[in-house]
This record gives structure tokens, sequence and C-alpha cells, in this order.
């Protein structure tokens, strides 16, 4: 099943009963309406959103939101993600696996973050080819990278990409306070990366130990790295908002939901096809394999069909790692699971 992404945009009272959560929408009672309130089942939320400042949540609710693995974010006066809370217990055998994560060598983070680079530079090709763009040059590129990614093709492939995915009307420079449509960029990496940290979190690592990105000062540093073959998920819904001419000046309710949906996207893998959501925890689960020494390769999404899902069952999946990663949102693994890797398409 997807797990749940609430938003709560207005005044708010949160609170915690019988294992809902019961949601209070004052704004509601004001204006006469019979639904002010509503309940969640605590065990269906992945992640929360907390924009407006006004909002209570009780230390009891918050309690059980990260016993249940779910992420919870705050906004700031400027209604920008600001920051994030997770769980400190997402895995039955965390310890063994924060071991082995902080005893990876050298050489075997320079091979993932090869395989990292490759698989999102493939994937912002294949927006460009979807949009009647050359990307010979892009599929050039990700052949290219070296372990490490020492000849920094990723940023070659980026100045690329970013000088031509937009349309010509749409003066485009990426900056983290560039003009729009860097705000919804922005607005749209920040749910992306607290869904990537909940599935790093839920396979037992550590968000903060990279494998390429180190900055002292970023919490998230495996987060960063993990979440860049998923970018392009986030770029191909605020290109579908440009293309179909909404105001994206600013970040209105309509466009947050766009990009709130982006964890109900389908993601396509080599054998099977999942919601973003459970794909990140495919992906997560089979880097903890990586550090563990039973796969060489990380389990990354190819960007094919793209559409977002809403209220869809995930069931009856082949055996193969979207069952691994469902397994592991309860913290347990089936017996008699099989370690077969998973290849990159190169």
């Amino acid at each position: 099943m997807i797990k749940r992404t609430l938003h709560f945009s207005n005044p708010a009272y949160l609170s915690l009963s019988q294992g809902q959560l019961m949601i209070d929408l004052p704004h509601l009672k004001v204006l006469g309406e019979k639904e002010s309130k509503k309940s969640v089942p605590i065990e269906d939320v992945g992640i929360v959103v907390l924009e407006h400042q006004q909002i209570t949540i009780t230390h009891g609710c918050i309690a059980a939101l990260l016993n249940n693995n779910s992420a919870i974010i705050t906004c700031d006066h400027t209604h920008h993600p600001t920051g994030m809370m997770l769980p400190i217990d997402g895995h039955h055998t965390q310890s063994e696996r924060f071991r082995y994560q902080v005893d990876a060598s050298l050489p075997l983070k320079k091979q993932l973050w090869q395989q990292t680079t490759q698989a999102k530079i493939l994937n912002q090709a294949a927006i460009l080819a979807g949009r009647g763009i050359d990307h010979d040059n892009m599929l050039h590129w990700a052949k290219s990278v070296r372990s490490g990614d020492p000849d920094n093709y990723e940023g070659r492939a980026a100045a690329y990409y970013w000088k031509n995915v937009f349309p010509k009307k749409v003066e485009f420079f990426r900056g983290r306070e560039g003009d729009p449509p860097n705000n919804l960029l922005n607005y749209g990496y920040a749910i992306l990366r607290a869904i990537v940290a909940r599935g790093l979190v839920c396979s037992g690592l550590i968000p903060t130990l990279g494998i390429h990105h180190r900055n002292k000062y970023n919490a998230y540093c495996l987060a960063d790295d993990i979440m860049e073959p998923y970018r392009p998920y986030v770029d191909l819904i605020v290109l579908r908002i440009i293309d179909n001419g909404e105001n994206f000046l600013e970040l209105g309710n309509s466009i947050k939901s766009q990009l709130l949906a982006i964890a109900t996207v389908d993601v396509q893998f080599e054998k099977s096809r999942s919601p973003l959501m459970v794909g990140v925890q495919n992906t997560t689960t089979s880097l903890a394999r990586c550090y563990e020494g039973k796969l060489r390769k990380i389990t990354y999404p190819m960007m094919k069909d793209f559409a977002p899902r809403r209220g869809v069952l995930y069931k009856d999946l082949e055996e193969d790692f979207i069952s691994l990663a469902a397994e592991e949102e309860g913290k347990y693994y089936k017996a008699g699971d099989d370690d077969d890797e998973e290849e990159l398409p190169f």
C-alpha cells in the first residue's frame, strides 16, 4: 500500500487517539462545515507536511508518527520546507547495517556514485528525448562515467540539461535562490529528499554519511546522493505545470498538490513497476545490500512512462526487490530471499 502524504496549509490541531491521527480543522468550523474533524490511521501515513504557522501537534502524535517510520516536514513563514524529523530506530538490524555503512571502502563508494551518476544522466536524457531535444551527448556521457566520476560528467550533463529542457519562453538559470520555476523545483526536491531520507532510515542506514556528498553542514548527504536519479521525476511535473500554462511564479495550492503527488508517480525498474515511494525503498534496500557485500549495483528506476497514480494498492508484485522493499516497511525480511543482482541498463 502507498503511504499517504498529508499536507496542512491551514490552521490545524493534530493529536493521537487509539492509533488514529486526529485532525481538527478550526477554519472549517468557522465556515460551518460538518467535516471539520477527520481521522487517518497512523500506519497509513508516510509523510506529514506542516506548512501553516498556526498548527499544533501533540507530542504523542509526533512519537506515534516517528514510531511508524513517518517523516515530518516543517515549513517557515514563506511556506518553504525548513526542517525534517525522522525516526532514529527504523530497522530491526540497524546496528549491523550502521557498521557496514561506516566500514564501506572508498572504491565501493566511488563505484556506487558512478552508478548513481549514470542513472541520473540517463533519466535526464529520457526527459530531453520525450521533448524532442537532442540527447545523444547525454547517452555518451552516461556511458563514459568512470568510478567516482572524476571527469565530472554529472556537471556537464546538468549544464546541457538545464540549458535546453525548459521552453524557450522561460529564461531559466538553475539556482536555489534563482527565479521561478526554481521555486517549484526546490519545493519538489524538498519533498523528494524527505521520501529518500525516510527510505534510508527504514533500510537501517544513516542519512548523513554520503557516498559522494560530504558537506560538513549537511545532515542528509546520503539522501542527497540517492535522490539524484529521482530528481527528473520532479522536473517532469514542473515541466507539465509550465506546459499547461499554469502560473508558476508563486507556489499556489494547485501547484503544491501536484508536487506533493511525487510520492505516487509510477517508476519503472528493469522487471517491475511501483509508486515512487516504494521504488525509493527498493533503491535503499539494494544500497544496504551493497554495503553488506551481497550486491554490486544499486537498483535505480529507468524513466519511461510517467503518470501520477492516486489511491492504488500495489499487490501481487513479482518476488523481486519491490516486494523486499515493501517488507522493509514492516521491518521484516521474508525467509529465503535471494540475492540476485538487478543490472542497470548500460
